[in-house]
C-alpha cells in the first residue's frame, strides 16, 4: 500500500478522485473541493489547509480522503471549542488538528471513499493507523471525521474513533404527487398555518423563479452574493465563500445547482441556492436585502419541497440546526463524527463526555420527534 498526502485536490486527477466518490453526493466530487480551493475559500491562510489523502496498491488508487490541517474550529458545524478551551487552559495545544470534513457543509456522506472491490474493514483500519501516524508526525492533537455515514461511524468506532451524535432535520417524500398531497398528511391546525404562511408571501407580491446551473447569469451570480453575504454581514461577520466559488460552481457543475430567486415588482429581493443529485436536494446557502414575514421559509424550504416533489428526489437535506423545521415537516435523524485524541488523558475524558452527551441528544430527537405536524394514524 503507497499511502501519499496531498497539499491540493487538484495534485490528484479528478477522474481519479470522482471514481472513488461515485455516490457519495455533489460535495465530494472533485470539482466542488476544486472549487473551494481555487477561489481562496479553503487554504492555509483561512485555516483550512488541504493535505488530503491518496492510497494505491501498486499504480492502483483503491481509497481516498478529503484530509485538512486546520488551525481554528470555524465552519465545521460540529463543536469542539470548549475541547480547545480544555487543552489551553492545561497549557497544551489543540491546534493544529486534522480534520476529515467537507469544508462549511454539514451533509453526511462517505468520508473515506474506498473502491467497492475492496475489503473495507482491512482498508479502514490501515487508513486509520496511517492518518493518526500523520498526525503525530505534523504535531496534530486530534483528528476528527465529521458527518460520516451511520455504518462508517461505526467502523471508526471499532478503530478506537469515539462516536459522537447530533441532531439534524430532514424532509422525506412519502410518494407525494404535489405539495398538497405534502400537507395533506399534517393535522389541520398545522395544515392551516403552513398555508396562510405561503399565502402571506403571495399577498406582498413576491413570486419565485428556479435557475438550473446552466441558466444562471453572471449578473445573477452577481445578486445571490449580495444576499449571501448579507447573512454575515448583519451579524457582523464575513463570509466563508468568495463569489468565485459559485461561479466557479457554477461552470463545473451546472447539473447539479438550483438557484431559488424570489422577485417582487420584477426586482430580485432575496435567494437560496442549493444543489441536488439523483436523489437528494442539499439545500445550502440563502440570503436578502430586506426581511418579509415568512420568506425565508417560502425561499428555503417550501420552493425546495416542491422541487423534490416535481423531480421525485426523495430526500431534502436541509443543513444543520433549525427547530423552526420541525413544524414544517422536517424530521429529527441522527448524525455522527468520530473523535481520535492523540494524548491518552484528553482521550478518557472525551470518551467520557462523549457517552453522557450522547443520551441527551437521544432525548432532544425523541422530544423533537413528538412535535412532528403529521397526523397520528
Amino acid at each position: 500500500m503507497n499511502f501519499r498526502f496531498f497539499t491540493g485536490i487538484d495534485a490528484i486527477p479528478a477522474a481519479v478522485w470522482n471514481s472513488l466518490a461515485q455516490g457519495g453526493g455533489p460535495f465530494l466530487r472533485h470539482e466542488f473541493l476544486a472549487a473551494l480551493e481555487d477561489s481562496g475559500s479553503v487554504c492555509e491562510e483561512t485555516g483550512w489547509q488541504p493535505h488530503h489523502l491518496l492510497v494505491s496498491r501498486g499504480n492502483t488508487p483503491v481509497a481516498a480522503m478529503p484530509l485538512y490541517i486546520k488551525h481554528h474550529s470555524y465552519g465545521e458545524y460540529v463543536f469542539d471549542w470548549s475541547w480547545a478551551d480544555a487543552w489551553h487552559r492545561n497549557g497544551v495545544a489543540y491546534y493544529p488538528k486534522l480534520l476529515t470534513a467537507i469544508p462549511f457543509t454539514p451533509s453526511q456522506s462517505s468520508r473515506l471513499l474506498i473502491h467497492p472491490e475492496e475489503d473495507r474493514d482491512a482498508l479502514t483500519q490501515a487508513i486509520c493507523h496511517r492518518v493518526q501516524e500523520e498526525a503525530q508526525s505534523l504535531g496534530a492533537s486530534s483528528w476528527h471525521v465529521l458527518f460520516p455515514r451511520e455504518r462508517e461511524s461505526a467502523r471508526l468506532v471499532e478503530q478506537s474513533m469515539p462516536q459522537r451524535t447530533g441532531t439534524q432535520f430532514q424532509w422525506f417524500n412519502r410518494n407525494y404527487g404535489a405539495f398538497e398531497d405534502f400537507l395533506a398528511a399534517f393535522n389541520s391546525r398545522k395544515r392551516k398555518n403552513l398555508r396562510k404562511e405561503r399565502q402571506a408571501v403571495t399577498d406582498a407580491g413576491i413570486h419565485f423563479v428556479r435557475y438550473r446551473g446552466e441558466q444562471i447569469s453572471d449578473e445573477q451570480w452577481q445578486q445571490f452574493y449580495r444576499f449571501y453575504q448579507n447573512t454575515y454581514h448583519v451579524r457582523g461577520q464575513q463570509p466563508y465563500l468568495s463569489l468565485a466559488f459559485f461561479r466557479q460552481l457554477g461552470k463545473t457543475m451546472p447539473e447539479s445547482v438550483l438557484l431559488v430567486m424570489a422577485l417582487l415588482e420584477g426586482e430580485a429581493i432575496a435567494a437560496a441556492l442549493s444543489l441536488f443529485d439523483d436523489t437528494t436536494l442539499y439545500g445550502r446557502y440563502w440570503g436578502c436585502l430586506e426581511e418579509y414575514q415568512f420568506l425565508h421559509f417560502e425561499t428555503c424550504y417550501y420552493q425546495g419541497i416542491e422541487f423534490c416533489i416535481e423531480h421525485g428526489l426523495q430526500r431534502f437535506d436541509s443543513g444543520a440546526q433549525g427547530e423552526h423545521k420541525i413544524q414544517r415537516g422536517f424530521e429529527p435523524v441522527s448524525t455522527y463524527s468520530n473523535h481520535w485524541i492523540a494524548d491518552p488523558r484528553f482521550a478518557q475524558a472525551i470518551a467520557d463526555f462523549l457517552h453522557q452527551e450522547r443520551e441527551y441528544v437521544e432525548q432532544y430527537r425523541h422530544g423533537a420527534a413528538q412535535l412532528l405536524p403529521f397526523r397520528q394514524l
